[in-house]
């Protein structure tokens, strides 16, 4: 028997954002959705103030993203 447990998806991620255009992810309580076309991928949702904001994959991971909103 394993001693491994498997990382839910539920928890909070460091690892890569996924790469599918469209995804949603949450970071901080807010949504995020990547958006589609060629170049860099960016990541889009609003600021505390409800502007636009853009982050990169990078920008995600340092401030952790989970598929499912925090509750």
């Amino acid at each position: 028997m394993s001693t491994d447990t498997a990382s839910d998806s539920e928890t909070e991620s460091t690892d890569e954002p996924p790469t599918t255009p469209c995804t949603v992810v949450w970071s901080q309580g807010r949504p995020y959705v990547l958006e589609p076309g060629t170049g860099n991928p960016r990541w889009v949702g609003r600021d505390n103030r409800g502007r636009p904001l853009a982050l990169t994959g990078a920008d995600l991971r340092r401030r952790g993203w989970s598929y499912h909103r925090a509750s």
